[in-house]
């Protein structure tokens, strides 16, 4: 027995110096990888605020910022979570609907946007079926309430940067009160406040056979106010004496596939138009483009709203979907989630050319002079030279920053929770032949000089920890236009 009980001594002792020196051999040699990692990261970062800081915002006259239409509130939940506690499973036939109208399509739906990791916002027009899911999601552990809608929460980012903010919106009370200083809501009031139900997941999650490609987020909604534009008389009232340096308008997705009467949705457009027509030159106007798949409606915003903006603002899914439909006539429900950079600025390139050739051929409204293309692993802006825009390589650093800031849910950005998925260097374009862009940790925003226009490209660190998607791109936009006023 005492022999039994030496040889198991012997033999603990034998493991633990082999797990001792396993450690330590992995401390040995993977500790440089890690610690060049990280200091790459602290340098890109110092490098990042440091291009962010250049450009104060002058808080004796903060930026006047007017900006529409609506908000609500948003319920931010695990999607994975919510479908399995309502017992909808994943579907082995994924598939696209313009809008939801039973459980089938649901599962359908989520399915086809959820492996890709693609943004997407649904109308449910059954309002049984959405408000069975809300009730869901105030159960579900974890749920998180916020400001939603994609004006509201760029107005909230605004303010918060410094700018004196119209928005344009009908809220709830409840709602007005928790929206910072320095918003003057312009629009009715209402008793209960509009829901909008987020299913938030990251990375790597897992749904059935399904595993998503990255963190993204499907929003579904079933809301009659928003979508009327019902605030747009009272913005336009108060418009005019509150005298903006920029007016920006979004939101306008919610529209999609709405149930509109008869010649409805088309005069709300033909009053948008004559708004943004009634801007004063002096006063920029950006357009925040969101996820469209009517067809209809995509094709009244290119007649009747891009051409009275000279900024745009977009994401990876949006900006194909756009260029689709100018060139053929298409919509593009879903394109590549992560593309590579010189794919997105050949893009961005193509819809400058096409937006301006328009505004020439027809001769009305404002030529394109900003265009803004936010995704995950990078921010990309192009400025016409000799517009009134300004400070673009400071405005990409703090849109690329703001992206990190959102989505961990920090104004603070530990390096330890971020990765950089930008190349080494990057082309230019697609084109054979095209110069190549080396990444510089010390000068991690590259601008340079093309045609009648600069562009600007900074890498984004993108979070590892995920605390929210939805309204990452209605912050990145807004942080970037704050700085070009």
């Amino acid at each position: 027995m005492a022999t039994d009980t030496g040889s198991s001594l012997s033999v603990v002792k034998f493991g633990t110096i082999v797990s001792l020196t396993v450690v330590l051999l992995a401390f040995w040699y993977r500790s440089p990888v890690q610690d060049t990692l990280d200091e790459r990261l602290d340098t890109v970062l110092s490098s990042l605020l440091r291009a962010e800081s250049k450009v104060g915002i002058d808080n004796i006259r903060r930026p006047r910022v007017a900006i529409g239409f609506g908000g609500c509130v948003d319920i931010i939940v695990d999607g994975v979570a919510l479908l399995n506690k309502v017992g909808i499973q994943p579907s082995s036939t994924p598939l696209h609907y313009n809008f939801i109208e039973n459980v089938e399509q649901l599962s359908r739906s989520f399915s086809y946007f959820f492996p890709p990791g693609a943004a997407s916002e649904r109308f449910v027009v059954n309002e049984t079926l959405f408000s069975e899911l809300v009730e869901a999601s105030r159960e579900l552990p974890g749920n998180r309430w916020a400001v939603g809608g994609n004006a509201a929460v760029m107005a909230t980012r605004l303010a918060n940067e410094g700018s004196e903010v119209l928005l344009g919106g009908s809220f709830s009370p409840e709602f007005t009160d928790v929206l910072p200083p320095h918003i003057t809501v312009a629009g009715k009031t209402l008793e209960e406040p509009d829901i909008h139900l987020i299913l938030e997941y990251p990375s790597g999650a897992k749904w059935g056979q399904y595993t998503s490609r990255r963190a993204n987020r499907y929003i579904i909604h079933s809301d009659n106010h928003n979508p009327l534009l019902d605030s747009m008389e009272d913005f336009e009232e108060q418009l005019q004496t509150f005298g903006p340096d920029l007016l920006v308008l979004g939101g306008l997705q919610m529209m999609d596939n709405f149930p509109f009467q008869k010649g409805e949705r088309e005069a709300r457009l033909e009053r948008l138009q004559r708004l943004m027509e009634s801007a004063n030159l002096g006063t920029g106007v950006h357009f925040e483009m969101a996820s469209f798949v009517d067809k209809g409606l995509l094709e009244e915003l290119l007649d009747r709203v891009l051409p009275y903006a000279d900024s745009l603002g977009m994401n990876e899914q949006e900006l194909p979907n756009l260029l689709s439909l100018m060139k053929g006539g298409n919509v593009t429900v879903l394109s590549d989630p992560n593309p590579r950079v010189a794919t997105v600025l050949d893009q961005m390139r193509e819809l400058y050319r096409l937006v301006n050739a328009q505004h020439s051929r027809q001769g009305r409204g404002r030529a394109l002079t900003r265009l803004h293309v936010h995704t995950l692993a990078f921010q990309a802006i192009i400025v016409t030279k000799g517009s009134s825009w300004k400070n673009t390589m400071s405005a990409t650093a703090k849109a690329s920053l703001t992206a990190n800031r959102h989505v961990c849910g920090s104004p603070d950005i530990n390096p330890s929770k971020a990765k950089l998925i930008m190349d080494d260097s990057f082309s230019i374009s697609r084109k054979e032949g095209s110069q190549r862009m080396p990444f510089q940790e010390t000068k991690p925003v590259s601008c340079w000089d093309e045609a009648d226009y600069e562009i600007c490209v900074a890498p984004v660190l993108v979070c590892t920890e995920v605390y929210q998607t939805a309204g990452g791109g209605d912050n990145i936009s807004a942080a970037g236009l704050v700085l070009q006023i």
